[in-house]
C-alpha cells in the first residue's frame, strides 16, 4: 500500500535542464508542498531545482515518529519511497548524488534524515530542520552500516522542542557521524517549533559548497 504514492509534486526554481543542483523539500505535518516552498525565495539560490512531494492528507505518518514504526506504517515507507522515486528520477537526469540536497522540517525532517541513512551515498546535504531519525526510545540503527561519505549533515532544533526530544537530536548526531557524514547540530535555546535565520544560513552555506562543484550546463 503506498498512501503518498501518486501525491502531486510542485517543482520551482530552475529548470531540469539547467539547474547546476537539486534539492527536494519535505514537508511537515499538516502541511504541503507550496508551505516548504516559501523557503525558496528566503533561500536565494536559483541556480536550484526544488522538488516537494505531497503528503496524503498532509501528513507523512499519523503518529510520533518516536512510536513503534508499526503504528507508522504505511505513511513512513510510502514517503520514503516517494523520496526515492525522486532522487532515481533526478539521477536520470544527470545529476549526480553529489548535487542532490535532502531539506526537511519536522515530519519531513525525520524522512529526510531516515531516508539518508536507508539509501546511503553521498549526497549534497541533508538539512534536518527540527527532526531526527525515526525509531521508539531504544532504538540503535545498527543495522545501518553503508557509509554517507562525507555528505554535510545539518541538525537544527529547539533544544525544548515538544515534537523533537533533544536526546533524540543527538542520538542522531552520533549515528551521522558513526556513518562517515560531516555533521553539525545545533540545539537552540527556547527556540519554538520553527525555522530561524541562523538555520537559513547554514543551509544557504551547504548549497554554495554543493554549487561550487556542480555540474556545468550549456
Amino acid at each position: 500500500m503506498q498512501p503518498h504514492g501518486g501525491q502531486p509534486v510542485l517543482r520551482t526554481g530552475a529548470d531540469a535542464t539547467a539547474a547546476r543542483a537539486a534539492m527536494i523539500m519535505i514537508h511537515g505535518r499538516n502541511a504541503g508542498p507550496a508551505n516548504i516552498l516559501d523557503l525558496v525565495p528566503v533561500l536565494r539560490r536559483p541556480d536550484f531545482l526544488y522538488l516537494a512531494p505531497a503528503a496524503a492528507g498532509g501528513t507523512w505518518y499519523p503518529n510520533s515518529f518516536m512510536f513503534p514504526r508499526e503504528r507508522n506504517e504505511p505513511g513512513i515507507s510510502s514517503g520514503l519511497s516517494v523520496i526515492e522515486s525522486l532522487v532515481a528520477g533526478l539521477l536520470g537526469q544527470g545529476f549526480t548524488s553529489h548535487q542532490v540536497m535532502l531539506l526537511g522540517f519536522s515530519q519531513g525532517a525525520c524522512l529526510a534524515s531516515e531516508f539518508s541513512i536507508r539509501h546511503p551515498r553521498r549526497y549534497g546535504g541533508v538539512m534536518a530542520l527540527s527532526g531526527g531519525l525515526i525509531g521508539e526510545p531504544g532504538t540503535t540503527w545498527d543495522d545501518v552500516t553503508a557509509s554517507l561519505d562525507g555528505t554535510p549533515v545539518f541538525l537544527g532544533c529547539s533544544d525544548v522542542d515538544s515534537h523533537i526530544p533533544a536526546e533524540r537530536v543527538l542520538e542522531s548526531e552520533a549515528v551521522f557521524r558513526r556513518l562517515g557524514a560531516a555533521v553539525t547540530r545545533k540545539l537552540y535555546p527556547g527556540m519554538g517549533h520553527t525555522v530561524i535565520p541562523d538555520e537559513i544560513e547554514m543551509v544557504q552555506h551547504t548549497m554554495d559548497s554543493v554549487l561550487a562543484n556542480g555540474r556545468v550546463t550549456a
